[in-house]
């Protein structure tokens, strides 16, 4: 789940699910993957963006999970993101789906642009759009929360052309309402 989920930055899922199989079997855990060449993991995962960094990031992980977490993925926000390539989003996203610990929303551009469109927060930077979120939803909803909008975004709250009428949420939604289409 974490190098997927690393992976998945400015690129996207179906694209990650297809070098994924490949990568993970050649490398099914962190420690098969501490001994890989880094021109092999570019190799497995050059269809994606950045594909340079992310291998970096993906054997200095791989090498650091084996080192300092005695080869188990952690399981909190302070250590994931001490690793590289791992930011809030990446770290949100792995603690909630993975392991069902909720420590915040993963917050990408379409988590921000909803809550933004919805009025939920005013803010652009993703780590203070998480900091209004948590202190409006429920801790048990952010991890269902994250994936909903994530969906919704991609889906009908989408960045140029939205398709209000056919959201769920064009009732409540301050865009929708004020007769304007977001």
């Amino acid at each position: 789940m974490l190098i997927a989920t690393m992976l998945s930055a400015q690129c996207t899922d179906v694209l990650v699910n297809k070098v994924t199989p490949a990568l993970f079997a050649a490398y099914p855990t962190p420690e098969s993957m501490v001994d890989a060449a880094q021109e092999h993991l570019q190799e497995l995962v050059k269809r994606t963006n950045f594909f340079r960094n992310k291998s970096k990031n993906m054997l200095a992980s791989a090498i650091r999970i084996r080192d300092v977490f005695a080869g188990e993925v952690p399981r909190n926000m302070e250590d994931l993101i001490s690793l590289p390539g791992v930011a809030r989003k990446t770290a949100n996203c792995v603690l909630g789906t993975a392991f069902g610990i909720k420590v915040g929303v993963v917050v990408d551009t379409h988590v921000g642009r909803i809550a933004r469109r919805m009025g939920f927060t005013k803010a652009v930077e993703p780590v203070a759009v998480e900091r209004d979120l948590v202190k409006i939803f429920a801790q048990e909803d952010w991890v269902y929360l994250s994936h909903s909008w994530i969906d919704h975004g991609r889906a009908v709250c989408t960045a140029r052309t939205a398709k209000c009428s056919g959201c769920f949420m064009a009732e409540i939604c301050p865009r929708r309402v004020d007769g304007r289409m977001a």
